[in-house]
């Protein structure tokens, strides 16, 4: 039952329009699903990711129209950390961001950098061989293109006790800060059969965190639907409080909070989003809703931003 890195990272964001142009059109990411929240479906949940919408890639947003300004803290995902193919693309990027106006720092390892909210992010050349996720983008050559998740840095209101569940109950390995580009601090590597990824706890700050615009939400692991049931039976075994089988529609998931405060959810690889009956090319291109939520599509959809279709004027070649 290993677990197959991470399967997505959830944040928050104020503005789904500048959200949608960041993330699209600035680090040339695929929208590859607009739905909403199903625990509040008032409010989109916007995923990216590569052009398969496959996990691994793919980073998602809840729309707060106007939410304030959030803070990372103790308990928190403070930066997302993703894969590159090289030194060149570390400069690509460099040179991309700063023509967009986006401050970055460039290290000798990694870029680093903050989108529109807050939100921080890093890109590093994994040492993994793990496949390359990406989409197409007219302007990112695809050498150069983003190639996934490698990890995240987080601050644990409990590091022994984060530490102890993943080692103990989640089959993690600890890593060192050379192997995970984390800057000193300890690390611990979930690793499957297809793919691997971190999460490493930094330092938490004093000033209490405060979930909201720009933060991350939850991080999910990979798993599958043959290995879910055996998963909530482990965490429930051990004490922690849980949600039990909980039905995605898109995926299914167990979430739990580990003891330094970080939400975790265990999200199967199947059925994916094209369990409709989508075509690959239409990903991202209307509003999708599990069946038990659509009776409250007319309700939903006049609540939503309107966005716009982030590919309507590319090249006909790369449509």
């Amino acid at each position: 039952m290993d677990l197959d890195g991470i399967h997505h990272i959830s944040a928050i964001t104020g503005d789904a329009r500048r959200n949608v142009d960041f993330y699209t059109r600035v680090l040339g990411l695929r929208l590859t699903a607009k739905t909403v929240n199903q625990d509040d479906p008032s409010v989109y949940h916007l995923f990216y990711g590569d052009e398969h919408a496959r996990p691994g890639a793919d980073l998602t947003f809840f729309e707060y129209p106007r939410a304030i300004p959030g803070r990372p803290g103790a308990g928190m995902v403070h930066t997302i950390v993703s894969r590159v193919g090289s030194d060149a693309a570390l400069d690509f990027w460099a040179a991309r961001l700063a023509a967009e106006g986006v401050p970055a720092e460039r290290t000798e390892r990694s870029l680093r950098f903050a989108d529109p909210e807050g939100l921080q992010h890093e890109l590093v050349v994994p040492t993994s061989s793990d496949p390359p996720l990406t989409a197409v983008h007219p302007e990112i050559p695809a050498e150069h293109a983003l190639q996934g998740f490698e990890g995240v840095r987080a601050y644990s209101a409990h590091p022994e006790g984060s530490g102890v569940v993943l080692e103990r109950l989640m089959g993690a390995t600890p890593v060192g800060p050379k192997d995970a580009w984390v800057g000193g601090e300890q690390a611990w590597e979930l690793r499957g059969d297809r793919r691997g990824g971190w999460i490493a706890f930094d330092p938490a700050p004093a000033e209490p965190g405060r979930q909201s615009a720009g933060t991350v939400h939850h991080i999910a692991w990979g798993t599958y639907d043959e290995d879910l049931p055996s998963w909530i039976e482990e965490v429930t075994s051990v004490g922690i409080p849980n949600s039990g089988y909980v039905d995605r529609h898109y995926f299914h998931s167990l979430y739990f909070r580990e003891p330094g405060g970080v939400l975790y959810e265990l999200a199967t690889e199947e059925p994916g989003f094209l369990v409709d009956g989508l075509d690959v090319g239409e990903l991202g291109t209307k509003i999708i809703l599990p069946p038990f939520l659509e009776d409250q599509r007319a309700a939903a959809e006049a609540k939503l931003t309107p966005l716009p279709d982030p590919r309507a004027d590319w090249p006909a070649s790369f449509v």
